[in-house]
């Protein structure tokens, strides 16, 4: 049934028609003489199958598991010789017209400024702002200085500025170094699904390639929109991290599109840059396992340097692998995950929306605490406790009622309950709720050694008892709910749930709110002048002719004098309800 029907589709195939060495010079393949010595065994059925498969691989979108079918029944059917030669054809098929990855590059090159949503815009601005921020706030801590000295040994004619400095490193180094400082403060926007994700993490990668290239502001704006519909809809399709891996491995893909883009490649060198970035892209989950390291907070940072790199290699004309999601070696098998259709929400021409396309943006929350987002809910519930509670001795035991996401993540490891770095401490669950309602505050003073190594904090933390919540889970991703209680020495229970904390997509913040975090993380460091500069300079990003102007103004006026300085630098105004 299968062979009629197969022969039935080739006689509307003209590759049928073809003699054996003229089929396979139309596919530019080297070894006609495989052609010409399976026309001796068997002529006319091999033809028409291969003409079959070649027909059928175009349509693998819609039919994939028949176009699987084609392939074995070829194979059967004819000898090595010749499975060599179909394999070839079917991985040509595969790669030119119907894989992910081309799908990919169809929708970066197609995706204009225009196109964009004035929500989406808007959203940008925001996310920019905020990243911007969160840099400058957190580039005196250790690992960021250490990425900044490393990439300032190094110096590019088309170099990207090292925030906070005058220097151009090459782009793939000042994209690590700006995204340790975007990534490390763990402060920066959050996207929870089935994969959780920082998606501002891409605008490190962005912004160093539209210096470089020196792209408009409105070509900066649309690149950071595709990097956040990239690595969003990615982590809608399949979570990695059981299987081991980690979530930044998304991001090698949604920043070499992004700079693909900025770089105006066309669909074949941006479908390479997307080879290049994935099979040498793979992060492990152990980064985030554990007692936590530097790592912890710059793993994007360096899933960001491979994206670019990877996209000015494409430039350049270096091939990639593929089909790097779907092969036999590819992502899928590699990893263990299915994205299943995930290729659909990347269709061109773009379908018609109420906010048109690349608007993933729009469904990230913004952090208003600097620590794990997942705690966010549990901040917010402590913090609106801390009143009744008065006194932390008076505490006989917190109770925090959570989603397994958080418990998992965040809530489980023993290490949570005695936290020995930065990366632990704002990672922990318990450490986070104990701490709001001790200090009334959550800054990143509650993440200095000093106080989360504090023998009285982690004798209270032997009082703070995490558990899974099922209605809470049920929710989740929709809503990322924890429920605080708190019980008194006196026998009286406190108790605050929230499911949608400030900051959240469901819950955003202002933008006089999204400048006030702003502000207290850059005051300290550039002044009140200096900060409300950059602030009407990212208002306006999508009318730069360029991002001269603002990598200037994030620029310390005295770098070495903050470079040789060891004081860490956080928040200076308590966050607190």
């Amino acid at each position: 049934m299968l062979i009629d029907e197969l022969l039935e589709i080739g006689s509307r195939n003209q590759f049928r028609r073809w003699m054996p060495d003229e089929f396979a010079a139309k596919l530019k393949l080297t070894h006609a003489s495989i052609f010409l010595s399976f026309r001796a065994k068997s002529r006319n059925p091999v033809v028409k199958i291969l003409g079959n498969a070649a027909g059928f691989f175009d349509s693998t979108e819609v039919y994939p598991e028949r176009a699987k079918r084609v392939e074995r029944t070829a194979l059967r059917m004819t000898g090595d010789g010749c499975r060599c030669a179909i394999h070839r054809q079917i991985e040509l098929q595969l790669s030119m017209k119907t894989t992910l990855a081309r799908q990919l590059a169809d929708y970066s090159c197609a995706l204009r400024f225009e196109d964009l949503s004035k929500e989406a815009v808007h959203e940008v601005r925001r996310r920019v702002l905020d990243s911007l921020g969160c840099a400058l706030g957190a580039w005196k801590e250790e690992p960021c200085a250490i990425a900044r000295k490393v990439a300032s040994d190094f110096s590019a004619k088309h170099g990207s500025t090292i925030i906070g400095t005058n220097h151009k490193a090459p782009p793939d180094w000042a994209a690590f170094a700006n995204g340790c400082a975007i990534r490390y403060f763990d402060y920066n926007d959050t996207y929870l699904s089935k994969e959780p994700a920082h998606p501002s993490d891409n605008i490190s990668a962005a912004l160093a390639i539209a210096e470089s290239v020196r792209a408009t502001g409105q070509q900066l704006v649309t690149a950071i929109a595709l990097a956040y519909e990239v690595q969003c809809r990615l982590c809608d399709a399949a979570s990695i991290r059981a299987r081991g891996w980690d979530h930044v491995t998304y991001g090698t893909f949604s920043t070499a599109l992004a700079c693909a883009h900025l770089m105006k490649l066309d669909p074949e060198k941006t479908r390479h840059a997307v080879n290049i970035a994935g099979v040498a892209g793979a992060a492990m989950r152990q980064a985030r396992a554990g007692e936590l390291s530097h790592w912890k907070g710059v793993a994007f940072a360096n899933a960001a340097r491979h994206g670019v790199y990877s996209a000015l290699l494409a430039r350049a004309g270096m091939t990639g692998p593929g089909p790097i999601f779907e092969g036999q070696m590819g992502f899928e098998k590699q990893l263990g995950v299915s994205l299943g259709n995930v290729g659909e929400k990347f269709a061109v021409p773009f379908p018609k929306t109420e906010n048109g396309p690349a608007t993933m943006i729009l469904r990230t929350s913004i952090k208003y605490w600097p620590a794990e987002y997942h705690s966010q809910s549990a901040i917010e519930a402590a913090l609106s406790l801390r009143n009744e509670v008065g006194d932390p001795s008076k505490v006989k035991r917190v109770i925090i009622e959570s989603h397994d996401a958080a418990v998992d993540i965040i809530g489980s490891e023993p290490e949570k309950w005695q936290p020995k770095t930065r990366e632990t401490a704002d990672h922990s669950l318990p450490y986070i709720t104990a701490i709001a309602l001790i200090d009334g505050e959550v800054t990143s003073k509650q993440f200095e050694p000093q106080r989360f190594k504090d023998r009285e904090v982690w004798k209270f933390l032997q009082n703070v008892k995490v558990e899974r919540n099922a209605e809470l889970s049920a929710m989740y991703p929709g809503a990322v709910g924890n429920i605080v209680h708190v019980d008194l020495v006196d026998g009286r229970r406190l108790t605050k749930r929230v499911d949608y904390p400030l900051g959240h997509a469901k819950n955003p913040l202002k933008d006089p709110e999204v400048e006030e975090k702003f502000s207290a993380l850059v005051e300290p460091m550039l002044g009140s002048d200096r900060a409300q500069k950059i602030v009407d300079l990212v208002w306006k990003l999508d009318e730069a002719k360029n991002v001269d102007e603002l990598m200037r103004s994030i620029e310390f006026p005295n770098t070495e004098m903050i470079r040789d300085s060891s004081t860490p630098l956080g928040m200076t105004e308590a966050r607190s309800t």
